[in-house]
Order: structure tokens, then C-alpha cells, then sequence
């Protein structure tokens, strides 16, 4: 039986301080076929990948390829070795082109006869990138700088650059977390070509719908331990979600007992100063109110709520809170405003990885913990912090813990806990549970309907239908920078999101029909 296994993972245990993140996982992988990895936020499914990938150095265990142990030290003799990871945060270079992001390490030199020249082939570099765009079907300039592309086009460079490497075994860890579903089919016609042709996948995402479609084995973990390997013809959602919390979650959404009560803040005709962003937005927002906005990508909801925290200019429009017309310019003056922003893309607005905990808990209300004479106050800020910890059930062996070291959905519980310390009246989500797992995401929610139950309201833009529906009281779609409807959140349906999502689309149609 082993000899058909491409990989096998022998009890591989990995221990950091405080943290027992793997116990003697063990997981085999067959050529030719998709392996998903799923599991809670801090199962330690990206940990045993870095330990196969030779980011980390597994205590003890064995890792065997192709029928021969290995022990990898670098990232590089994994790439040597025929592995190659797409990580779940991506982390190009921005300031140089595309192409250069994509062979990175092992640019074309120019020859001269049976010679290799050591200048770069900046020719030869192009056209083996436009063939390699060409082949997987991706719209992407190589000369354009990376800084310059979306973050979906940033995801798509990233498979194409695992693609390259040639490899017989891909990770991809949440690949399709920045994708639209135009992006998600194409990456899955690579996957089913890349199966076909030998290779293995090792597909880790928290998106159940997509592990059913694409995979064909699925191996669970929780709490650092291998739950069990499952063929995905034989598992549902309902099993998946029990076998990763090791409980039956027949709601995927905690109870709402929030009642909305009486108006707090009011926008009116909000339009960006930056062309072909939002215009003339407007809605209000109640005191103890969910108001979810969906949306489809380019919708400009990012954008709306930026500038409403006054991260982007305005060119008109009016906002008012509790009746009173506010001017935000800045983000110090919206939270003197009592307005807070939990932004989308965490690792690049949001956390400052190799600082602790404590430091990234603190930052929004810094101030706070001045002294008369210029100093901060260590007491009283590790007594703030170490209450959020406890309040939000932050997995974490101390306040002095590096956040980097956190799960997804423990980061972003510091992202909360950073912004509740500012005591806001309103709170801005933007994708508040992305890359975030079934378990943590309960959690998430739990903590959004909890801080509506005190009177708290909430703005939370999230791209995923069933969320906004088990969460908001009322639904704003946007679509290319308007609003094109509200609903009720009980009595909405994916349906009407998406036919609002879409209306300016077939408005278009219609005038170009």
C-alpha cells in the first residue's frame, strides 16, 4: 500500500513555547490526486506544511518522498526535492515586475555558445512568462509591477510561479481566499490538469463547498492531532464541520438577540474624489445594528468605508452622527469621532507581526497609557490587554507572545480587541472572518452580536452570502460604486443579494443590447 503514496507523514510532532502545535500527525498523500488539509484556526495545518516545506523544523516524526526519508533545512531543498507552497499570506515584491516576482531565484542568463553568461535574459524571461500566462489562461502583464495588481491578480501570480517550479507536489494554503468565482474555476481547471498529469495537491481552505468540489481525499485535524482521512465522495458539510470541532453545529450562526434601536448615524450622497470609485452613497445606521454590504469584486465597498474613516478623500457628500454633521480626515479624528475599522487584509493593515500581542492590542489608544511625564504605563496596559485576552478567549500563552506566532482567527480577535480598547460607538468590519475557520468564525460572531447586544453598531462588509444573511439585521448591496438595494436581513435570500449585486451589469446589457 505504501508505494503508492507520492508523501508520507509519519507522527510529526512540533512544539513552540507554551504551544504543543502538532502531536504525532500522521497523513500519506496518492500522486495524481487533490488532498485537502482542513481544520480550526490553529489545528496546525499551515504548521505541519512548513515543517514538509522546511520552514520549520519538525521534534520529532518522518518525513518520506518518493519511498526515501527526508529532512528538509531550507525552503529551497524542498524545491530542489520537487515541492513547491503557495503561502496563505502573500508576501511579493511589489516594486519589481511580475515576471521577476515569478522566477525569482532562478532568472534566464544569457548564453554564449555551450556557456552560461552571468547577465539575466530579460527577453527570454518575458516570453517564457507570456507563454506560461498564455498556458493557464491568465490576463497578467509581466512587465507591470506587482504593486500595481489586485490582490486577486497577486493570488493568480502565485499559483502560476508553483506551476513553473514544476513540481510533483503543490501546496496551496487558502488559494482562492482573494479570488473571484471567475478566478476560482480557472485555478480548479489548473488543479484537475495538474492531477491529471501526476502531480499531488495539498489543498488547505475553511471554504467546505470548495474542499467537496475539487478534492478527492480530505484529511481533518484539530488541536494539533490528525482527527482522520476521509475519501470526499463520502463526507457533507454537516460531517466536515463535526469532525472539525468535534461537535455537531447544526446552525453554522450563533442566535441574534440584538434589537436595533434609534438612529445613529446618517450618510448622505457620498461620493469619492478618486474617479470610477463610489458615488452618491447613502444609508443610516441604528444603534445596536448589523448592517451587512455585500456586494460583488469591484463593488467599491473597501473604498466606501475607508473613506468614511477618512483613509480616502471625498469629493461631496455629508455624514452624520447622532444628527450632527462630522468631518473625518484622518483616522485620529475618527476615533476622537468614536468610529473604529477592523480592515480586509490583515497582514498588511493590520497586524505588525514581529511585535507582541500586547504592542499590537495597544496601538489604536496608545495615548491612553501616557503618563504625565511622556512614559507609558506597562500595569495598566498589560491590565487592559490580558482583559481582552480573557473577554475574547485569545489562544495565547501570554500577552508578550509575538502575534505572528497567533492563528488567523486569534490575530484577528486582536484586531477586535484593539479597537474595542478605543470604546466606539461604531465599528467597521471589512471581511471580518476571511481565511478564518468554521470554528473561529462562531466565535467572530458571536463576538459581533454580543457587542450589538450592547449598543454597539456595526458596519460589516463581508463577500460571503450565507454570512451576511445569518448575521445582519439588514443587507446594503453595492454594485461598481452604488447602491443598488436593501433587504431585510430574516427575510432575505442569496438570490436577492445577488441579483442586486449584478443589477448594474444587466443594466448595462440592456443599453448595449
Amino acid at each position: 500500500m505504501e508505494n503508492e503514496y507520492i508523501l508520507q507523514i509519519k507522527e510529526i510532532s512540533k512544539s513552540f513555547p507554551g504551544v504543543h502545535a502538532l502531536d504525532k500527525v500522521s497523513i500519506n498523500v496518492r500522486a495524481g490526486s487533490v488532498h485537502a488539509l482542513m481544520g480550526e484556526n490553529g489545528a496546525g495545518k499551515s504548521t505541519l506544511m512548513k515543517c514538509l516545506f522546511g520552514i520549520y523544523d519538525p521534534d520529532d516524526g518522518e518525513i518520506i518522498l518518493n519511498g526515501k526519508s527526508v529532512r528538509f533545512e531550507t525552503s529551497k531543498q524542498a524545491l530542489d526535492a520537487g515541492i513547491t507552497m503557495i503561502h496563505q499570506e502573500l508576501l511579493p515584491i511589489r516594486l519589481r515586475p511580475v515576471m521577476e516576482n515569478l522566477w525569482l531565484g532562478r532568472f534566464p542568463k544569457h548564453k554564449f555558445k555551450n556557456f552560461r553568461l552571468p547577465f539575466i535574459n530579460h527577453k527570454k524571461m518575458y516570453e517564457d512568462t507570456f507563454a506560461l500566462f498564455k498556458d493557464l489562461n491568465m490576463e497578467i502583464d509581466p512587465k507591470v509591477w506587482v504593486r500595481d495588481l489586485s490582490a486577486s491578480k497577486i493570488q493568480l501570480l502565485e499559483i502560476a510561479k508553483a506551476v513553473s517550479n514544476k513540481a510533483k507536489i503543490i501546496i496551496m494554503d487558502e488559494p482562492t481566499s482573494s479570488l473571484t468565482e471567475n478566478e476560482v474555476n480557472q485555478l480548479f481547471e489548473i488543479i484537475r490538469r495538474l492531477r491529471s498529469e501526476g502531480v499531488a495537491i495539498i489543498y488547505i481552505s475553511h471554504k467546505i463547498e470548495e474542499i467537496l468540489a475539487i478534492s478527492d481525499d480530505v484529511s481533518i485535524m484539530r488541536d494539533g492531532r490528525h482527527i482522520g482521512t476521509y475519501a470526499a465522495k463520502d463526507l457533507n458539510t454537516s460531517l466536515i464541520i463535526k469532525y472539525m470541532v468535534g461537535r455537531d453545529l447544526s446552525n453554522r450562526f450563533p442566535p441574534k438577540d440584538n434589537v436595533p434601536g434609534a438612529l445613529v448615524m446618517e450618510v448622505k450622497d457620498l461620493t469619492s474624489a478618486i474617479t470610477r470609485s463610489f458615488k452618491n452613497v447613502s444609508f443610516n445606521l441604528c444603534r445596536g445594528e448589523i448592517l451587512g454590504v455585500g456586494g460583488l469584486v469591484g463593488a467599491q465597498r473597501t473604498e466606501l468605508v475607508e473613506s468614511i474613516f477618512g483613509l480616502r478623500p471625498l469629493e461631496s457628500g455629508q455624514i452624520f452622527i447622532n444628527n450632527k454633521e462630522i468631518r473625518v480626515q484622518n483616522s485620529r479624528q475618527a476615533i476622537n469621532k468614536k468610529l473604529a475599522l477592523v480592515t480586509e487584509e490583515r497582514r498588511a493593515t493590520g497586524i505588525i507581526p514581529m511585535r507582541s500581542i500586547k504592542d499590537n492590542m495597544l496601538l489604536a489608544n496608545i495615548r491612553r497609557y501616557i503618563s504625565f511625564f511622556g512614559l507609558i504605563s506597562e500595569k495598566k496596559g498589560e491590565a487592559d490587554c490580558e482583559e481582552k485576552i480573557k473577554a475574547l478567549n485569545i489562544k495565547t500563552p501570554s500577552s508578550k507572545t509575538l502575534i505572528r506566532d497567533l492563528s488567523g482567527g486569534n490575530q484577528q480577535k486582536v484586531l477586535f480587541a484593539r479597537w474595542l480598547l478605543t470604546e466606539p460607538d461604531i465599528l467597521i468590519l471589512d471581511e471580518p472572518t476571511r481565511g478564518i475557520d468554521v470554528g473561529a468564525k462562531y466565535e467572530i460572531y458571536n463576538i459581533i452580536i454580543s457587542l450589538a447586544r450592547e449598543g454597539k453598531s456595526i458596519i460589516m462588509i463581508s463577500s460571503e452570502m450565507p454570512e451576511l444573511l445569518g448575521i445582519s439585521d439588514r443587507i446594503m448591496v453595492m454594485c461598481e460604486g452604488r447602491v443598488t438595494g436593501f433587504l431585510e436581513g430574516k427575510n432575505a435570500t442569496q438570490e436577492d443579494i445577488m441579483r442586486l449585486a449584478a443589477q448594474f451589469e444587466k443594466y448595462e446589457e440592456k443599453i448595449s443590447a
